[in-house]
């Protein structure tokens, strides 16, 4: 394509983005077509990614073709793999593509389509795709460093400590709340475990077919993937429906709860090649596969958005969690727009896999792209429910009422119109008992998404296929989080115990391996059957500390990358850090504040403890709910003085940077040439 016609191509979508955007921001009292917001996300990503990842990397980054990757010159078999880009791309996809971008957004429509939406776009162009990028280019150019590590050589000792401590803190919170979430989804659906459970399998025959049978041969190995893939969700509906076999993967929690303890520290210990990372590459074909089939059937129905742009709940009295737009509307969103939980996954396992440095902008800015398209569609599934529907699904029996016809007053009582009659012919489509009260996400994900794929694709007969298809499809998203959080967490011990005795600290050598894949599995795992046995369900107790911490998280990692980037001489392009990074700061300094010390019980841990505690009517579990406020609070207060302690510190250097009483200098892994640019010539 010759130059004219490449600008006149990107005036196009420049063109169509703006009204896109136009279109979803400006109209009030009427409906819109949903593709709108599919348009939109195009436009604005392909718009990000062309131009802005580009200026990044040539102006901050200067990646460089001829440096050799940690990958290349660490190579041992295990952790550190020169892999194919796909490959490695469909592992980071997977492995940061949790529950975040289907769970967040759908609770934060409560507030309309408006506010999420337009978050989505803003926040992952000029956040989580920046900070998933220049983390994981950081991290390749330090022998693949954890994101404590850097914050150890690059802010200081103290700073490195508070960071250590914060995020192995923070990542056990994000395990146990990803692995309960992926319980409470599996349990007594035989379909959904049948499904999930022969990914690992299929993941270790691809492993070993690219290891040892047919080495580099990619898209074999893909269609062989994705063949065996289909057969499984084939063969997970007979499961469900044979009378005989289907107990077998009936699971309870307690069950569904070891077993993913087990798994987790199997994913942990075994090499990356053999589990791991093509597991999460098979994840990819379904993920992917579904969310593109997914924008097929929304551009070729063109559903409608029932829900209006802005609800009465802007106000902060939503029925689904209470609190003001800001900070609650991004505390909620989090993953769909910037995710902290990305920053390990971009220091853990995906820089020890980076065969060639340039390939960290597909691998960074790209997969935080594809993420938040997730997200969006996650947006347009809630929306072109009927409010009411929507409302219904997503709000707890204490709000709305115990039984169908109560809550289907309550909830028309508000503005959207429900009968108990409509909820239960829906939920007989679906397959379902009942769809009230599903609250958590989930369920109101799959109810549209089956909507969307019944409509366009085998009509009313197949909603219930397509339901629980999504049931599988959201579980597979969160359970990748799970394998590559937890080898993450264990890199990480494995970096703090090196300091007490080196051959612990030393990521091939098999036991330590094993003792510290098991300290850090019994940490989360230790939250997850707390969880299970929960009067309440544990989604209560961990889920409010969810948003937080992984917010938290992200201003860590900015954090770390703003000294990176004041200490490479290039403060002049520090604000594509450092603004994301002050709106997070005052996001999440408020979002803690007010969960720690509102007055609204249905806001603050505090409040809502003293409201338990002095309350006469009896509840099962009442001393455990207090316990369980008041623990979110202090772990909540611990973090937020934890990253404003690191915040101090970085500031400190920034200024001496600027100042000139600090030297700008970074400590980067001496430039080894690759050997991978001679042989592509040759």
């Amino acid at each position: 394509m010759t130059k004219p016609l490449r600008i006149f191509a990107w005036l196009g979508i420049s063109v169509l983005g703006a009204l896109a955007v136009a279109t979803i921001a400006i109209h009030r009292h009427e409906q819109i077509n949903a593709m709108w917001l599919v348009l939109a996300a195009f436009c604005t990503y392909a718009l990000g990614y062309r131009f802005y990842s580009k200026f990044i990397s040539a102006k901050v980054l200067a990646l460089d073709a001829r440096r050799a990757t940690p990958a290349e010159r660490l190579e041992d078999g295990r952790d550190f793999v020169p892999s194919n880009k796909w490959v490695v791309f469909g592992h980071h996809f997977a492995a940061i593509a949790g529950p975040g971008p289907l769970v967040g957004p759908v609770l934060a429509a409560q507030f309309g389509y408006l506010p999420g939406t337009l978050w989505i776009l803003i926040g992952a162009v000029f956040g989580g795709c920046v900070q998933d990028f220049v983390i994981l280019l950081f991290s390749v150019r330090r022998d693949g460093k954890s994101l404590t590590e850097m914050a150890r050589d690059e802010i200081g000792t103290v700073g490195g400590f508070v960071a250590y401590v914060a995020i192995i803190s923070i990542i056990v919170i994000l395990l146990a709340v990803a692995a309960l979430i992926v319980v409470n989804a599996l349990k007594a659906s035989p379909w959904g475990a049948f499904t999930i459970a022969m990914t690992i399998p299929i993941a270790l025959l691809m492993g070993l077919y690219l290891r040892c049978f047919r080495p580099g041969k990619v898209l074999e190995v893909s269609a062989l993937g994705f063949i065996l893939m289909m057969l499984a969700i084939w063969g997970g509906q007979w499961v469900s429906q044979t009378p005989a076999v289907a107990p077998w993967f009936t699971l309870t929690a307690p069950t569904l709860a070891v077993i993913i303890i087990v798994y987790g520290f199997a994913a942990s210990a075994l090499p990356v090649w053999l589990l791991l990372a093509p597991r999460d590459y098979l994840s990819t074909f379904v993920k992917l596969g579904t969310i593109g089939l997914l924008a097929v059937g929304i551009i070729a129905l063109r559903p409608t958005l029932h829900m209006p742009p802005l609800t009465r709940f802007i106000d902060g009295s939503g029925p689904i969690f209470a609190g003001k737009i800001f900070p609650f509307a991004f505390i909620t969103i989090a993953c769909g727009a910037i995710s902290g939980f990305h920053s390990l996954i971009s220091s853990g396992t995906t820089p020890k896999l980076i065969r060639r440095e340039p390939e960290t902008r597909m691998v960074g800015y790209g997969a935080m792209m594809a993420e938040s398209m997730v997200a969006i569609m996650a947006t347009i599934a809630a929306c072109v429910l009927q409010p009411g529907t929507y409302f219904a699904i997503n709000c707890p029996a204490g709000v709305v009422g115990q039984s169908a016809e109560t809550a289907s007053a309550t909830i028309s009582g508000w503005g959207f119109p429900v009968t108990a009659a409509g909820m239960h012919a829906l939920a007989q489509a679906v397959g379902e008992q009942t769809l009230f009260n599903r609250t958590g996400g989930a369920p109101a994900f799959a109810v549209g998404m089956a909507h969307i794929f019944s409509s366009s694709l085998g009509g009313q007969a197949v909603m219930a296929i397509w339901y629980h298809f999504a049931i599988m499809f959201e579980a597979l998203f969160i359970l990748t989080v799970l394998d590559a959080g937890t080898r993450v967490g264990r890199f990480m011990v494995q970096d703090a115990l090196g300091h007490v005795w080196k051959p612990l600290g030393r990521t091939g050598w098999y036991p330590s391996i094993l003792a510290t894949s098991a300290l850090i599995v019994a940490a989360w795992g230790s939250f997850l059957w707390q969880g299970v046995k929960d009067p309440l369900g544990g989604i209560n107790s961990l889920w409010p500390l969810f948003g937080i911490s992984n917010q938290l998280l992200a201003t860590v990692a900015l954090c770390v990358a703003t000294t990176i980037i004041f200490k490479m001489g290039k403060a002049r392009y520090s604000p594509i850090t450092l603004v994301p990074l002050t709106w997070l700061v005052a996001v999440t300094f408020t979002a803690s504040w007010q969960k720690m010390f509102h007055a609204n019980p249905h806001i603050g841990f505090l409040a809502h403890a003293r409201q338990l505690a002095s309350s006469s009517v009896a509840t099962p579990g009442l001393s455990q709910l207090v316990f369980n406020d008041r623990l979110d609070a202090a772990v909540t207060g611990v973090l937020v003085c934890m990253v404003a302690l690191i915040l101090i510190e970085s500031g400190v250097i920034w200024m001496k940077v600027v100042t000139g009483r600090k030297l700008a200098s970074v400590r980067e892994t001496p430039f080894v040439a690759t050997r991978f640019a001679a042989e592509e010539q040759g």
